[in-house]
């Protein structure tokens, strides 16, 4: 409709009868700048009042109306400009989140908490990252095979927890093999209302017991690390992200095939020939899914963070943030393909996600597994490592998987002071310092979880370490005479702030760390958890205070910068 205007504007009949007067306008113009004439009148035949100089002045007067016509229309076209792409930017925004699918954060029963924030008010990020075997869609039934299977519940055969320093220097990606058996904490299924009990399994069938939320809680109550997010992905997520960066290098030292072999059904079909090949589409998926020709499950998350190092690398090369064209392509892809915990479930949120992702140099990206050793149980499945304790220490620390990162700080009851610690004389029941409540006046509830993945509970190690504390003074210390529980580390935990003083004090008491007492709804009072780490004597056994790149040996570490890395394939699947 503007534009018609517009040129309506431009075939008035008065602006064809007035050509000459327009005419003699611009000779102002020439004079004034105005249209009107200099501090001598105009210089025309006519003199000061001669008939050009008339028409000069008529001119102006009407040149300066159009002028104002024109600039009212421009006006107008503008802001029918600005709006309509405003309006098509607010729509293609709806369309984004309209695209992402949500789910609850945590459906698990988890006792995990939040990282207090460093000396700069900073915390760490982490973000749980998951890939999913769901056969749900024809989609996915058309690139994983298994039309039979669409109707099981998914299983999270690729699982990753990306942690993102709170100085946002450096990043750690610790995977998970699908086939570890860890503890499975009662869930509830968000969607459905199922709940699920507490079992002992291994760690892919978590997604099937309450989605992404009871494998958060799983990983929270393994590792100790509370995590913020969740992501997942399924095979046709895969391909469209595969597509969207335009392809991702990954490389071979031999002629690979994963295919059926006798004996050995199944393989992701992956084939190609010894060295560097950019993968994308369906083809990254097979690089993705092969664990037979890499030989082990262990081997081909060391193929997954290949393929992610390289993947980041490239998305760097690419400038992708400053590249509109290419963002709004990612955005599209990465909003169909991804369903995440729903505090992140805008455009905006995720794009904030990813340019604190960006920050962090390649160089400073470490990609791990955790130790595992075979499980006496089943030889197909693998338990957590004892060194794989070290790891969850250094994400619950923060300290970087990298040796460029500062050392781990010491956080311990002992060199934090005692009491609350807040600097102006008062503890945080608001009793002066100097004045603290009595040992005798604190009531301590203790609970035995010191069963683990590979451990029974100690038998009677609760009223064990309630004696300790009545022998120092505690008198209110009692044990919990319930069933044991299974916990990692050792935490008091305490319901309100007046308390928070108190549960320091029995911390103390102990030796434990003052980053383990924290705030909590799930009790009424100060509970001692004593935990898997704690399972003799009478006080906490010291913690070694993890240095930066202090990694145990069997982590198979790789760095996010170095590109000379090829997968070594499994005899019987060369060609």
């Amino acid at each position: 409709m503007t534009q018609s205007s517009v040129r309506g504007e431009g075939t008035r009949p008065d602006t064809v009868r007035h050509a000459r007067g327009r005419r003699a306008g611009r000779r102002g113009r020439d004079e004034g700048a105005t249209g009107l004439a200099g501090p001598e009148g105009p210089k025309g035949p006519d003199g000061p009042q001669g008939h050009g100089g008339r028409n000069g002045r008529r001119s102006g007067r009407r040149r300066s109306g159009r002028r104002h016509r024109a600039l009212r229309w421009s006006a107008t076209t503008l802001a029918v400009l600005i709006l309509g792409t405003a309006g098509a930017g607010y729509l293609y925004y709806r369309h984004l989140n309209g695209n992402i699918d949500k789910g609850e954060r945590s459906s698990g029963d988890s006792k995990a908490h939040k990282t207090e924030p460093n000396a700069a008010g900073q915390t760490p990020l982490n973000i749980l990252l998951l890939g999913s075997d769901s056969r749900a869609s024809d989609a996915n039934v058309a690139l994983g095979g298994g039309k039979n299977h669409r109707d099981n519940p998914p299983l999270a055969d690729v699982q990753m927890l990306i942690h993102l320093a709170a100085d946002r220097k450096s990043a750690a990606v610790v995977s998970i093999p699908r086939d570890t058996r860890v503890d499975i904490p009662a869930c509830k299924d968000p969607d459905s209302g199922e709940r699920f009990p507490a079992t002992n399994a291994i760690i892919n069938t978590s997604l099937a017991r309450g989605g992404a939320g009871c494998t958060l809680a799983t990983w929270e109550n393994l590792t100790g690390v509370y995590i913020d997010h969740w992501m997942t992905i399924d095979f046709a997520g895969v391909v469209s992200m595969a597509d969207a960066v335009g392809g991702v290098e990954v490389c071979v030292n031999q002629n690979v095939h994963d295919r059926p072999l006798p004996g050995v059904p199944g393989g992701s079909g992956l084939k190609m020939t010894k060295g560097s090949h950019k993968v994308k589409g369906e083809e990254a998926l097979k690089w993705l899914r092969t664990r037979h020709a890499w030989g082990s499950d262990p081997l081909r998350a060391r193929a997954q963070h290949m393929y992610m190092n390289s993947m980041i690398r490239t998305l760097k090369s690419q400038n992708v943030f400053t590249d509109a064209g290419r963002l709004m392509g990612l955005a599209e892809a990465a909003t169909k393909s991804l369903t995440v915990s729903e505090e992140i479930g805008t455009v905006k949120k995720l794009y904030d996600l990813g340019m604190q992702l960006k920050t962090v140099p390649t160089d400073r990206i470490t990609m791990t597994t955790i130790p595992t050793v075979e499980d006496p149980e089943d030889g197909n499945h693998l338990l957590p490592a004892p060194d794989a304790d070290k790891m969850w220490a250094m994400l619950r620390d923060d300290v970087s998987f990298d040796d460029k990162g500062e050392k781990g700080k010491k956080d311990t009851a002992e060199n934090t002071g005692k009491g609350d610690g807040n600097g102006d004389g008062k503890d945080a029941t608001g009793r002066p310092s100097d004045e603290p409540a009595a040992d005798s006046e604190i009531g301590v509830l203790v609970q035995n979880a010191t069963r683990s993945a590979t451990l029974g509970p100690v038998t009677g190690r609760a009223g064990a370490v309630a004696g300790t504390l009545v022998e120092k003074g505690f008198a209110k210390a009692t044990k919990d005479t319930s069933a044991a529980l299974s916990e990692e580390r050792t935490v008091v935990r305490y319901p309100s702030d007046e308390l928070a003083g108190d549960a320091r004090r029995v911390a103390d008491a102990l030796g434990i760390p003052a980053n383990a007492v924290r705030k909590s709804t799930d009790v009424s009072g100060i509970t001692l958890v004593v935990g898997a780490d704690w399972r003799d004597g009478a006080s906490y056994p010291k913690q070694e205070t993890p240095e930066a790149g202090d990694l145990p040996t069997n982590s198979d570490a790789i760095n996010g910068s170095d590109t000379s890395k090829c997968m070594d394939v499994y005899k019987p699947y060369r060609w």
